[in-house]
């Protein structure tokens, strides 16, 4: 438990990235829509990780986006990459706190709040993505919930989500978020790996892989994505 607690507190030191007050305050947020949200039975909103804005847009979340869509092969399916909040940027105070998420978490709510589809509603995040939507969890009317490569959700079992979707960790053996402690010090730490035998998720692991491939074209874990948001039972 001390070491780590100590880990911790090494990647939190201010040194390593800008804390939130160097943002700048003009920092827009970007929202895609990949597929026709009118005529989708199922849609998806995909939360992303820290180091995302939008310059990068394009080649993260909204990559992660096109490439979810296009390997669903679905005409009824939309999938939006939401940039709706401020990410943390490197290992940082933000990245391992909660600040930055619960703001995430308000906006992400109202954004969902304001869909106007009878489409079924499926919420993925992905890294720091998942603190958000985790601690958006009691407040969103959707069929799904997916965590992926997660650092803790800060919710100590599913329950504790506190909502009536089903609630999905996957996990990539090779994703070196597995090293990052799940322990929670005050606001530091992100606390139980949704991913681990005793939170109660419905656990997808797969071999190999990295932190950032969980999307990547032809995968497995991509293929079990498309499955979740299609309403397959895994």
């Amino acid at each position: 438990m001390r070491r780590a607690v100590l880990f911790l507190l090494l990647i939190a030191l201010p040194s390593v990235a800008p804390s939130i007050s160097q943002w700048r305050s003009d920092v827009a947020r970007r929202v895609a829509v990949v597929g026709d949200l009118g005529t989708a039975r199922d849609v998806v909103v995909v939360v992303p990780r820290s180091d995302v804005d939008v310059d990068r847009f394009d080649r993260t979340i909204g990559r992660m986006a096109v490439n979810l869509h296009e390997q669903a092969g679905r005409d009824d399916l939309a999938v939006i990459a939401w940039l709706g909040y401020r990410t943390p940027q490197g290992l940082g105070v933000d990245a391992m706190t909660g600040s930055l998420a619960r703001q995430g978490a308000a906006e992400l709510v109202d954004f969902v709040r304001a869909l106007r589809t009878d489409a079924r509603i499926h919420v993925f995040g992905h890294s720091y993505g998942s603190v958000v939507v985790g601690l958006a969890a009691p407040d969103l009317d959707v069929a799904d919930i997916v965590f992926t490569g997660s650092p803790g959700v800060r919710a100590g079992s599913a329950g504790e989500l506190g909502t009536r979707a089903k609630v999905w960790a996957v996990r990539l053996d090779g994703d070196w978020m597995r090293f990052v402690p799940n322990v929670r010090l005050f606001d530091l730490g992100h606390g139980t790996d949704p991913a681990s035998d005793g939170f109660g998720a419905s656990v997808l692991r797969f071999g190999g892989g990295k932190h950032d491939t969980y999307y990547e074209p032809g995968s497995e874990t991509l293929a079990a994505l498309v499955r979740i948001a299609s309403g397959e039972q895994l």
